[in-house]
């Protein structure tokens, strides 16, 4: 039975790049994916764009290219990417830069495009769609409208697919939906009818895209087992091993670090999962609840028995909007009475933050190492605390309100307790960007295919 084997480089912005290039030596892959976006990055990208037209997309992940692109061409090996992130074109520029400065001629390069509404918005809203916030129930954008700095669509892998049967040897994209660099290859290579059918099948590489997408996850970080994972510290990615059928194996790059089990595929196929029956995707829906997990080697799992259904008619939007700042400062009290001290410089700011006439949209008090993941839920220390860490945090509309937070802190140096440390040079403000997810009608996001050679 036809088989396709894709290797996982990169599963977010800031992993590591020894696992990629490791598994495009030693992973026996046909497809490499290099996965970079997560919902705030677009934001952070489209602000790039906005201060630089030529920047825009995942500058780490060029360094990545340069050090795999040798390798891949010479292996074969496909790379599918959504580095470009707000600037798909540019950052095909730059590949296609770094691949002629190592040699490699005649590589060629698919872009997609069409993730990018933002410049659409208008024409969408005069031709009377809405976009209400699928988390606060807002029926429209009006309120943020203005403040818009950002409107993604998760696009899936219809023009990766295009662009795989046109011969591109480097596929890159915007806002693609992580899983859909891993729902191209299967689709092209097996000839599946898609869009029309095949539907369990797809739903089979949507399972396996998700299991795989985020790397080191599946192979053992991140996981309740932390204390069993074999080497973390030069950790494999996995590798997806893809059958006609719409069978699959789960491994990684032979001989590396972490480990591949049940329970590792387990952990990471209910990471974002709010119904198991219906993971949508701009490619279909898997339900996960059909599926059979086998382990049948070391670092070896099969799956089998997943299933799909056709996939929505609407897609997901994410909007990113200008939303204030956060003015945060820090301070250490130490032993005796520590976390009766930092309820204490909490009280202080507090009132210092009424005389001054701070005006607060949201604040809040941390002390780290007691409460700052738990929150009130947090069990009180029954011991005495060597050191309590204080943060406060005030989200504000202006930077103006945010720097009196900043300026505040360092009277503590004289006014606090005894034990009172590090109130030194509080960072400066930074601004808050909001997201509103969103849907719109699948049909007004059309993507494209835009081919070009090294």
């Amino acid at each position: 039975m036809k088989k396709i084997r894709m290797g996982v480089g990169s599963g977010y912005w800031g992993g590591l790049i020894e696992p990629a290039i490791e598994i495009v030596e030693k992973g026996d892959i046909q497809y490499l994916g290099l996965e970079y976006l997560a919902e705030v990055t677009l934001i952070i990208l489209h602000k790039a764009r906005a201060k630089d037209p030529s920047k825009g997309y995942i500058l780490e992940a060029v360094d990545y290219l340069r050090r795999v692109l040798p390798t891949c061409a010479s292996k074969g090996i496909k790379i599918i990417s959504n580095m470009g992130g707000a600037n798909p074109m540019a950052a095909a520029d730059e590949v296609i830069r770094v691949a002629r400065d190592l040699g490699l001629k005649g590589m060629k390069v698919g872009v997609v495009l069409g993730d990018d509404l933002l410049d659409r918005l208008d024409d969408f809203l005069e031709r009377g769609l809405r976009f209400p916030n699928l988390d606060t129930g807002e029926e429209d954008i009006g309120r943020v409208r203005e403040r818009l700095v950002a409107a993604n669509a998760y696009i899936g892998a219809d023009s990766m697919v295009d662009a795989l049967r046109a011969g591109a040897d480097i596929i890159i994209t915007g806002r693609s939906t992580d899983n859909a660099l891993y729902v191209a290859p299967p689709i092209y290579e097996f000839g599946w009818d898609w869009p029309n059918g095949d539907w369990d099948r797809v739903g089979a590489a949507i399972t396996v895209g998700h299991i795989v997408e985020c790397a080191e996850p599946v192979t053992g970080g991140m996981s309740c087992l932390w204390k069993e994972v074999p080497e973390p510290w030069r950790i494999g990615h996995p590798i997806a091993e893809m059958y006609e059928d719409g069978t699959a194996i789960i491994t990684k790059t032979p001989g590396s670090g972490g480990m591949v089990n049940t329970w590792t595929v387990k952990h990471h196929l209910v990471y974002e999962s709010h119904d198991p029956k219906n993971y949508l995707m701009p490619d279909g829906i898997a339900d996960f609840t059909s599926l059979k997990l086998e382990d049948i080697g070391p670092d070896m799992v099969r799956v089998t028995g997943m299933k799909g259904k056709p996939r929505p008619a609407t897609l997901k939007v994410c909007m990113g909007y200008e939303d204030g700042y956060i003015g945060e400062a820090e301070c250490t009290v130490t032993w005796p009475d520590a976390l009766e001290k930092a309820q204490w410089v909490e009280k202080f700011l507090r009132e210092r933050f009424k005389i001054i006439g701070l005006l607060a949209e949201e604040m809040r008090f941390d002390y780290i190492g007691v409460n700052s993941i738990h929150g009130p839920r947090a069990t009180p220390p029954k011991e005495e605390l060597n050191e309590v860490r204080v943060r406060v945090a005030v989200r504000t509309r202006t930077r103006a309100e945010a720097l009196k937070v900043r300026r505040e802190i360092p009277i503590l140096m004289g006014a606090g307790p005894a034990g009172t440390t590090g109130v030194f040079d509080p960072p400066q403000p930074r601004a808050v960007w909001s997201l509103w997810p969103t849907l719109i009608p699948r049909e007004e996001v059309p993507t494209r295919l835009i081919m070009k050679e090294v």
